[in-house]
């Protein structure tokens, strides 16, 4: 079996950083406009610079979402963010739209071009088609199944590339073209601005009774009809391998650093294992299964993976977040005194034990010592909002490394 890529998503220069350190053989980042992720925090291109400066020099590529459907307004603006991105050079473009992949050729030939899921490849002339318009890479459309796309595989050249999304949210609409969005505030989910929609509660209204909500009992929890579990794929890496997919997709733009470190570090092991031996990826995989649920999510399926959801199978679940674990911050730099520097993103005391998370698999227990605000006045807690904040642990941190609590 071939090593395949463990494609990680990035909402800043400071997560995609993490996605480095953590395992990541390459980072997906949008920058301030033609993306799907509008209301993410996204780069500058100066924070892309830096970005793709800093994974190149730990061998990770650097992919650049470009991926809304175009309208013609948008055409203009496209060719001047493509000239910019010539100058940068990220190794590759994630591109939906036809006109906006016809663009990126004209304008900056030399950076590949990759064929986002949202423009539905579901059959191997599809793949054919974009290879003969020049694209490296297409992404499958997430209702393929693994039967499928081993069909697929055997169909196209050797040298274009699939790439499969095999963890994170899932959305209602087919390949991600959703207009509930559009249609109940206006914002475009093909322009980048989804509201998710499909994450609200519902209920039904008799046109003759308008004012009288009538409770759809989809279940015990609630009537969120449109709402998917979260996809999660750590517990079949070996057929994944098997099928020959080049680069194993984690969704996310939006996500925190403490998720993506907690999604590629876990993934990045099974893979590896898997690699080494089937015997050593399933003696881990209660580890998997372990680490895997310290992120954020609804509740796992595995999608389309194993054929059309059924009764048993159902994708479409409740709206409540599972959260073992609260993030911290990152850590920075360190002092002569031994303390380290973090920018704190949620409340923590002295005395506290916490979890210091470290990129190859260690999680160290921590008891919190002393906190220091940047004008070293000493604090009981750590404030929320945000700020910089000087602490010393009874153990040692390193760059990089994530602070967690668990719940």
């Amino acid at each position: 079996m071939k090593r395949p890529e463990l494609l990680i998503p990035a909402s800043s220069l400071e997560v995609l950083k993490v996605a480095v350190i953590f395992g990541a053989d390459a980072v997906y980042i949008g920058g301030e406009a033609f993306g799907l992720r509008a209301m993410a925090k996204n780069f500058s291109m100066e924070d892309m610079r830096e970005g793709i400066a800093f994974a190149h020099a730990y061998g990770v590529k650097v992919y650049v979402t470009a991926n809304i459907l175009a309208h013609n307004q948008d055409l203009e603006g496209v060719r001047a963010y493509f000239e910019e991105l010539r100058e940068i050079r990220p190794d590759a473009l994630i591109i939906a739209d036809p006109g906006v992949f016809l663009l990126a050729k004209e304008i900056c030939p030399e950076i590949e071009r990759h064929i986002s899921t949202q423009a539905n490849n579901t059959n191997y002339m599809t793949y054919r088609f974009w290879k003969d318009q020049g694209a490296k890479r297409v992404v499958s459309a997430r209702e393929l199944s693994i039967e499928e796309l081993r069909e697929l595989r055997a169909q196209i050249p050797e040298d274009l590339e699939i790439e499969t999304f095999i963890h994170g949210a899932m959305c209602i609409s087919y390949s991600g073209r959703c207009l509930l969005s559009n249609y109940f505030t206006g914002r475009d989910a093909n322009q980048g601005a989804c509201t998710h929609p499909c994450r609200w509660k519902y209920a039904v209204v008799e046109e003759t009774r308008p004012g009288e909500y009538m409770p759809v009992y989809e279940n015990e929890r609630g009537t969120f009809l449109f709402n998917s579990k979260d996809l999660c794929m750590i517990e079949h890496i070996p057929e994944l391998l098997e099928v020959g997919i080049d680069s194993l997709k984690v969704e996310g733009r939006m996500k925190t650093a403490l998720y993506v470190a907690t999604v590629a570090r876990t993934y990045r092991k099974a893979i590896d294992d898997c690699l080494e031996s089937r015997e050593c990826y399933e003696g881990h995989l209660d580890w998997y299964r372990e680490q895997i649920a310290g992120c954020t999510y609804r509740q796992f399926t595995t999608g389309f993976f194993f054929g059309k959801p059924d009764e048993t199978t159902q994708i479409y679940d409740n709206n409540t977040y599972m959260k073992d674990y609260t993030y911290l911050g990152i850590v920075g730099e360190s002092d002569t005194k031994g303390r380290i520097l973090i920018e704190q993103r949620n409340k923590f005391s002295v005395g506290e034990r916490i979890e210091i998370m470290k990129p190859k698999g260690d999680n160290i227990l921590a008891t919190v010592k002393g906190i220091w605000d940047e004008r070293e006045e000493a604090l009981e807690s750590a404030p929320h909002p945000k700020q910089k904040l000087w602490v010393e642990l009874d153990k040692s941190a390193d760059k990089f490394d994530i602070l967690r609590r668990k719940e």
